[in-house]
């Protein structure tokens, strides 16, 4: 694999993430043009250190492309608990995508599929020719670990993460990453609007995928079980299976990346420019930082600027 490794990026979780993060607070830090901007700052700055951590070889940006997908067609609820996003945020959208194009990253989208969809594929066409590291806050990503596939989970605060590979996860849950999208079946998803078992929590469903691998097992298996998580089961039957494709990633979505335009070889003049017009202080500051850090170690396998 010539140590070749892949940055894939869950857009839409950092930029969420880094809006918040802010907003509270109402620093929306406006430039002179009237634009928000602190959604796309806080995205940069957890873009710019997990480059610096994971030292990338290839870099992409995944990101949802509108609210519905194929999973409101089967279950018109999906997501629909979650409110509209803020005015503060809406121009920023198109801009943080505008901006990671000014850093030669490749955005990937599809309408009608999320970007755990297009990390999944993704996944799947190229970890057998390069290692790939996927940041996200999205837990339901760990059921893509694989031999060549890690996961990092935001964690609080900047550069903060905890880094699953298929061994940990399957150490910490004693299940395999892919149990996962079973155990989602039995316990739903508040998060994004699916129930799953009604009565079943995280803590039963992974102790009953654990002791019966999967779901197809467990309905054969059903009169092992207590009365009461039977005819939990049994009158819910439909939903669960229904909540197992709502948490099953998507691994065939018709999307694809050229490694060539991927490649990371450092911050581009665009990308310095566009920081620059759109008045990103706070991301000026950290290029200029990392800079400095290039400076005084110029043996460091990066090269931040080009």
């Amino acid at each position: 694999m010539d140590n070749k490794k892949l940055l894939l990026v869950d857009g839409m979780a950092l930029l969420f993430r880094a809006f918040f993060a802010t907003s509270v607070r109402k620093q929306f830090m406006i430039n002179s043009k009237g634009t928000p901007t602190n959604a796309v700052q806080g995205f940069l700055r957890h873009f710019l250190s997990a480059l610096e951590s994971s030292q990338p070889s290839h870099v992409a940006v995944c990101w949802d492309m509108g609210s519905q997908t194929f999973r409101n067609e089967i279950f018109q609820d999906y997501k629909s608990n979650r409110e509209a996003p803020p005015v503060e945020l809406l121009p920023q959208f198109d801009l943080v995508k505008e901006v990671t194009s000014a850093f030669s990253v490749p955005n990937v989208g599809l309408s009608g599929y999320e970007a755990d969809d297009c990390i999944g594929t993704i996944c799947e066409q190229m970890k057998k020719d390069i290692q790939i590291t996927v940041l996200t806050g999205d837990r339901d990503l760990l059921q893509i670990l694989d031999d060549q596939v890690h996961v990092w989970i935001l964690q609080k605060g900047i550069g903060n993460y905890t880094k699953y590979s298929r061994t940990v996860f399957t150490e910490k849950f004693q299940l395999d990453p892919k149990q996962l999208v079973d155990v989602k079946a039995l316990m739903g998803d508040p998060s994004d609007g699916y129930p799953g078992v009604k009565g079943i929590g995280e803590k039963t469903a992974t102790k009953l995928i654990q002791e019966h691998g999967d779901i197809e097992s467990l309905l054969e298996n059903l009169s092992t079980l207590t009365p009461s998580q039977r005819n939990k089961i049994e009158q819910d039957q439909e939903m669960m299976h229904l909540s197992r494709e709502l948490a099953q990633i998507h691994r065939e979505v018709p999307v694809t990346i050229d490694l060539e335009e991927a490649y990371w070889s450092g911050v581009p003049q665009t990308a310095h420019e566009m920081v620059q017009e759109h008045e990103l202080n706070t991301v000026r500051r950290q290029l200029q930082q990392l800079e400095k850090e290039l400076l005084e170690d110029p043996f460091a396998e990066r090269e931040l600027s080009r």
